[in-house]
């Protein structure tokens, strides 16, 4: 990863807000959101613990780019997948709702610049 240089290190923290807003948003979507009822029902603890994990490294690191991105939230699942709480299915299958919402992600931190 590359260390953000002083001039753009306001534009990579106005990026991590946006893009933790935007998982507090879509998170909220998928539990009062139409189906909201049914999700409740299945949300499991440790999903909304691997995605605070994966913000907590998104905010962490200097760049976001869609590899750094992607790469992030495969080193959170490959360890998540090692623990005994989740299945290795369940946690791929959450890797891969995640990796779907760079474009949300990525545009919300764009409008945040």
């Amino acid at each position: 990863m590359k260390k953000a240089t002083t001039g753009s290190s306001r534009g990579v923290k106005l990026a991590i807000i946006g893009a933790s807003i935007a998982g507090v948003a879509a998170t909220a979507y998928f539990l009062f959101g139409p189906r909201g009822k049914k999700h409740q029902q299945q949300a499991k603890a440790w999903a909304i613990k691997m995605k605070g994990d994966v913000v907590a490294k998104l905010e962490a690191a200097h760049e976001i780019t869609e590899p750094i991105y992607r790469e992030i939230i495969d080193r959170v699942a490959k360890d998540y997948a090692k623990g005994k709480i989740a299945g290795k299915a369940e946690v791929a299958a959450l890797a891969v709702d995640l990796k779907k919402h760079w474009k949300t992600i990525s545009r919300a931190a764009r409008s945040n610049r």
